[in-house]
């Protein structure tokens, strides 16, 4: 299976296609990748960072380019991350309606990354076309707590919050919605992650099945862990179709092991709390089953 993943890229460290490449490689995945920005490391270090962003025009030659050899007809999966500005956002759009030129059956699995802890880190407009046009083209859709919040304008403090965004989402599109980590009302200590597939008949009716996994929080923050929990989410769910509770558990419990290797390992600077990718191998291709997940409905 191939994958074209449209993600950020750092030099050093582990965010976008950096930490995203490397779990899908080892899962079996072939990954085409173009990187939306190259920087020398991500945008949380102290002394900032260098280097350049990719615009739309750029990612639609890449895409002339591709095309003109053939090169997409056997991609079965577009994944995309980090994107810093509309014109980008729109090619992305074109990217996956060229695709689906060549192949019907390609899934789109789109990671918002747009803003996290109350706060956006993009243009504000990218939002609305989040909204408008992206989600409704999604297979899969990984938002966080906040990003789900922007996507549907509904405030999550409950799991019944949640389900209710879960609900919003799949009424414009995707099959399968992943709210990757909230913080819920009496649960301080607690990470919630919720996962929803819509099943469709063809009579047009439809069955929301729904998974849940607590975990508790960790200490420290780490940046890169949305970027992996959506790579091995569309790698899982390509594999196990049918099963979204296994889904769940295998991403869930391989995240928080990755996490807590990369917490015990971690020595005080912002380089030090890289995502220990490279030592968390064996976890990746053979996730614990650290988290079972409970069926909601």
């Amino acid at each position: 299976m191939r994958v074209l993943s449209i993600q950020s890229h750092v030099v050093h460290g582990y965010v976008g296609n950096k930490a995203a490449v490397f779990p899908l490689q080892l899962l079996g995945f072939d990954v085409d990748v173009i990187n939306s920005v190259q920087f020398s490391n991500h945008t949380g270090y102290l002394k900032k960072w260098e280097g350049d962003v990719l615009n739309g025009s750029e990612l639609d030659n890449l895409l002339v380019g591709l095309e003109r050899n053939d090169l997409l007809k056997n991609t079965q999966h577009l994944l995309t991350g980090y994107i810093g500005s509309e014109s980008f956002l729109r090619s992305v759009i074109r990217v996956l309606k060229t695709m689906k030129k060549h192949n019907a059956n390609v899934r789109y699995i789109c990671d918002p990354v747009f803003g996290d802890n109350g706060k956006l880190y993009v243009p504000a407009e990218l939002v609305g076309i989040y909204k408008k046009d992206v989600i409704p083209l999604s297979n899969i859709v990984t938002p966080n707590q906040f990003e789900v919040e922007q996507l549907t304008g509904i405030t999550v403090n409950t799991i019944e919050d949640a389900i209710k965004a879960t609900n919003a989402l799949h009424q414009v599109g995707p099959e399968i919605v992943v709210i990757t980590s909230m913080l819920l009302q009496g649960k301080k200590d607690t990470i919630s992650i919720l996962a929803s597939q819509r099943l469709r008949s063809e009579d047009g009716t439809s069955e929301d099945h729904l998974w849940c996994i607590e975990t508790p929080v960790l200490d420290g923050s780490y940046t890169g862990t949305g970027d992996v929990t959506a790579a091995l989410i569309l790698a899982w769910s390509a594999k196990d179709p049918s099963n979204l509770g296994i889904v769940l558990e295998k991403t869930v419990s391989t995240m928080y092991k990755i996490i807590e290797t990369t917490m015990k390992q971690r020595d005080g600077t912002v380089a030090g709390k890289e995502l220990k990718l490279i030592e968390s191998k064996g976890i990746i291709e053979n996730p614990p089953t650290t988290f079972k997940a409970k069926k909601l409905s």
